[in-house]
């Protein structure tokens, strides 16, 4: 099914900025299993990312997985083709997003590719030994943990190493990312650019219109927004604030939003939080549209990454979103994560290995109206620098962006 739907006014349409392609526009197919009705940074990305392109004058497609039952489909400035596939990374569903790739090939002869995300990248590794990619110039954003996957077997290095020799430009969305890229896959040096994304764009509506919060008041809500996953740090939070001085913890609530993840991670979460001391909301899968509610009663802004397995935090778009509200940040410096927050200047870093550390960064802004202001108002005007303009110029070639990232 092909969805023909123009961009109105709720859409992604921010900055109101006219663009045009440098040289005549190639198609832009963008091909994902991570958009719309999906949660999460890469889905926001694969869709800001085409709605910038299509300002710009670019004819744009995005071919994405079903969307369930009843769940209408958002107007966005580009058709959307639903594929038969359920967005997942499993085996199965790479199969099947191969068999669309072989069976469209032909459409995409004269286009851009663009892979934004692991799941169709993972269906190539396997194509391109029977020369069977679609012979297009090829786009490919890489985040952060998938790099380090592609890298950990030796067939799916050798793999990944001759799809990135066929690509014509890789973005990345830090400069983490980058070095990570360069150390494990060195020939890839010269066609990297940096898009390290910005905010969504009813955030970015938002924020342009509302001032920074001014909170006062002896009650100190945190807030962390992100999927219930022990990459995310949910626990590390609790522990950290358990640690504080009950004069402190008498003073605080923590707010959890974010969806059931997997590893049976909730369990631990709650029993830590049944013996807090303190109150713990576990708020759920709040939608979009009510998210700006809960930044706005909340005082601090927390998720603590970890290291996990394979998994790192490439950069992390809700620390914009959270500044973009007025929230000082509290984060762990690791992965891509020191380019999202700016320790000392829209929030505080510390070294995961430093429990203690976390405990008395708490302690300081808890205590300290005056520097969660000043770290909210800086956290606020870089989120409101970043633009996906300036992001979808720099990977479609578009003319030089003058915002600095």
């Amino acid at each position: 099914m092909v969805v023909n739907i123009s961009l109105a006014d709720g859409a992604a349409c921010w900055p109101k900025e006219t663009l045009m392609p440098s040289s005549p526009a190639e198609r832009i197919v963008a091909v994902t299993n991570e958009f719309f009705p999906h949660r999460g940074g890469i889905a926001v990305f694969t869709a800001e990312m085409a709605a910038a392109a299509a300002r710009a004058g670019w004819p744009v497609e995005v071919w994405a997985p079903q969307r369930p039952r009843g769940v209408p489909e958002p107007v966005w400035n580009f058709p959307v083709q639903r594929l038969e596939v359920d967005g997942s990374h499993s085996l199965w569903n790479q199969w099947r997003m191969a068999r669309h790739i072989l069976r469209h090939r032909g459409e995409w002869r004269d286009a851009i590719l663009y892979v934004p995300e692991p799941g169709p990248l993972l269906s190539m590794l396997l194509l391109q030994f029977f020369d069977t990619l679609p012979p297009a110039r090829l786009h490919l954003t890489l985040h952060g943990s998938e790099i380090l996957r592609l890298a950990m077997r030796p067939l799916t290095r050798a793999s990944a190493q001759r799809l990135f020799a066929r690509a014509d430009r890789i973005s990345v969305v830090s400069r983490y990312a980058e070095r990570l890229l360069i150390d494990l896959f060195p020939p890839t040096a010269g066609k990297i650019v940096l898009t390290p994304g910005a905010l969504r764009a009813d955030f970015a509506r938002r924020a342009q219109v509302s001032p920074s919060p001014a909170r006062d008041g002896e009650r100190v809500a945190i807030l962390t927004v992100a999927r219930i996953h022990p990459r995310k740090g949910q626990l590390r939070v609790i522990e950290a604030l358990k640690a504080l001085p009950s004069p402190l913890r008498a003073r605080l609530e923590y707010w959890i939003v974010g969806g059931h993840g997997k590893e049976n991670y909730e369990p631990a979460l709650r029993a830590a939080a049944a013996d807090a001391g303190f109150p713990v909301k576990f708020l759920g899968d709040i939608p979009d549209g009510k998210l700006g509610e809960i930044y706005a009663q909340a005082d601090i802004f927390a998720m603590t990454s970890m290291p996990h397995k394979l998994s790192v935090e490439g950069f992390g778009l809700v620390y914009l979103e959270a500044g973009a509200h007025g929230l000082p940040v509290i984060a762990h410096a690791i992965g891509g994560v020191p380019e999202a927050v700016i320790d000392g200047e829209t929030g505080l870093l510390v070294r995961p290995e430093d429990p203690a550390a976390l405990t008395a960064a708490f302690a300081r802004l808890i205590s300290d109206t005056d520097l969660r202001r000043r770290l909210g108002a800086a956290g606020r005007k870089r989120a409101l620098s970043h633009t996906w303009d300036a992001a979808a110029r720099t990977l479609f070639g578009l003319p030089a962006a003058t915002t600095a990232f």
